[in-house]
């Protein structure tokens, strides 16, 4: 199911700033990981940056496995 992932680098939005859903989102992993929250990030940026906060807080690893 992985593959089936568009890379954001390749996402043809990728470049415009976050949604709001990201940000939010974001602001609450970035909490709970004790990081500062970068509210200048892409769609593409804020995605990958989710990938590296869910995996750094143990969040949304039921949905990878």
């Amino acid at each position: 199911m992985e593959n089936t992932r568009k890379d954001p680098e390749h996402w043809k939005t990728g470049d415009e700033p976050m949604t709001g859903a990201q940000a939010s989102y974001l602001q609450t992993l970035s909490q709970e990981a004790g990081v500062e929250f970068d509210a200048g990030l892409t769609k593409a940026e804020a995605s990958k940056r989710i990938d590296e906060l869910q995996a750094k807080t143990g969040r949304g690893q039921a949905q990878q496995e």
